[in-house]
């Protein structure tokens, strides 16, 4: 996997990056589409907006809320 190195600039009022067209064909984004942004032990990933997946773990961060305390008793 390539690296590419990108500058952090202003964009209005706020700063952020922008994406080279090799990088967006790659993850097939158009302007206005949503990415991920995952933190990982290794730095950050970005990946597609996947609606079905985004129900998906907002029912998992649902169900953790909901039962932190058997799923804390669990991991010891």
């Amino acid at each position: 996997m390539a690296t590419t190195a990108v500058k952090i600039t202003t964009i209005g009022n706020s700063v952020g990056i922008i994406l080279p067209k090799e990088i967006l064909t790659r993850l097939h984004l158009e302007k206005g589409d949503q990415l991920y942004i995952t933190e990982t032990p290794t730095g950050i990933n970005l990946t597609p907006y996947d609606q079905s997946f985004s129900e998906e773990m907002e029912a998992a961060r649902r169900i953790m809320r909901e039962n932190r305390d058997v799923l804390r008793k669990l991991a010891e």
